[in-house]
């Protein structure tokens, strides 16, 4: 069997990781082996970050729409139960904005609401 050299190969790859941590701290910026932990760590925290955030983002929103429900008199579960059994299907994003932007939509939303 042929002999392979993999120098290309490798600078390219530690080329590629040190550029993804440039930035870092201490030895973990020049060091490749330092700085291939870290970036590896980096990109699986990046990962559940990007999952994290759209459950973060529904309890803000859930959160806003029970602050603008209970100024209107009812809860949020209240709320959803009653918009579920008048069949209106808002998802919770347009519902923390309309709360958010426009009180009195919202208003008449949680009215209808509470008569269903």
């Amino acid at each position: 069997m042929a002999r392979v050299k993999t120098a290309k190969i490798t600078r390219k790859r530690h080329k590629k990781i040190m550029k993804l941590a440039k930035g870092y701290f201490g030895a973990k910026h020049y060091r490749f082996r330092n700085a291939n932990q870290a970036v590896l760590k980096s990109l699986s925290y990046a990962y559940i970050g990007r999952k994290d955030r759209k459950s973060d983002f529904r309890k803000l929103w859930i959160a806003r729409i029970n602050a603008a429900a209970r100024l209107n008199g009812t809860t949020y579960s209240k709320l959803i139960s009653g918009l579920k059994k008048a069949n209106i299907t808002i998802n919770r994003k347009m519902l923390a904005e309309v709360a958010v932007s426009d009180p009195k939509a919202f208003a008449e939303i949680a009215n209808i609401a509470r008569k269903a």
